[in-house]
């Protein structure tokens, strides 16, 4: 897989294909929306048909490839304390193994209880120049850098005569927006309001390809493209 790099101030991140970023100065893997409420039997709205136990694996293996000081986490939607007698222990293992590997950082709102999930729970967390938050701010601060979730953002491009519509990262110089990495496509477009109004001045796209990124400003977005 090719990772796509993204500038920052003085910052590179590299956004994954499968929809993670890493941040190779300080060695921090980031993703949003792993569905563990659909793991544990939770009906959420919004939530994709895709397996989450294939993003837990998938995950495991960005792990091994990057070698991460710590892990981050955006958003955890239900009470960890319903989740606790719900996640199979198989799963609750899985994850276990990766955080002994790399200290996860658990990024929610949501209550917690410390002794599911392994891992610091916080609702927002600063790392470097970077915020993060589970859902973005509605405003930033004078000199905030922000990486969030929460709105699964996809786009749409007319690709070999047909739409295709596929998870996004969404960005501009100061917010970068992930894709939910457990697959689901049940976001907002990119053009839609609740995307459109986080980037004012405009917006770059990172649509999630088989192994690579296809990289559009919006006003391509109608173009005919050579997407895989």
């Amino acid at each position: 897989m090719t990772a796509a790099p993204i500038h920052f101030r003085d910052e590179r991140l590299m956004l994954d294909p499968t929809g993670a970023a890493f941040w190779p100065a300080k060695r921090v893997l980031i993703v949003a929306d792993l569905s563990l409420e659909r793991l544990a039997g939770v009906a959420v709205s919004q939530m994709s048909a895709a397996d989450p136990r294939v993003a837990l694996e998938r995950l495991l293996r960005l792990v091994r490839l990057y070698r991460p000081a710590k892990v981050i986490l955006l958003g955890v939607q239900a009470n960890t304390r319903f989740l606790t007698r719900r996640l199979h222990q198989d799963d609750k293992a899985r994850l276990e193994a990766m955080a002994r590997e790399a200290p996860f950082i658990w990024v929610t709102a949501a209550e917690h209880d410390p002794n599911f999930l392994p891992g610091q729970f916080t609702p927002v967390h600063r790392e470097g120049p970077f915020t993060l938050r589970h859902e973005p701010a509605a405003q930033l601060g004078p000199r905030e850098i922000e990486i969030a979730g929460f709105h699964r953002p996809k786009a749409s491009i007319a690709a070999r005569a047909r739409r295709v519509s596929r998870p996004c990262f969404v960005a501009d110089s100061r917010r970068l927006v992930l894709p939910a990495f457990a697959g689901a496509a049940e976001g907002p477009d990119v053009r839609d309001q609740p995307i459109a109004r986080l980037f004012p001045r405009g917006l770059r796209v990172f649509l999630l390809g088989q192994d690579q990124l296809f990289s559009f400003a919006l006003e391509q977005l109608g173009r005919i493209a050579e997407v895989a």
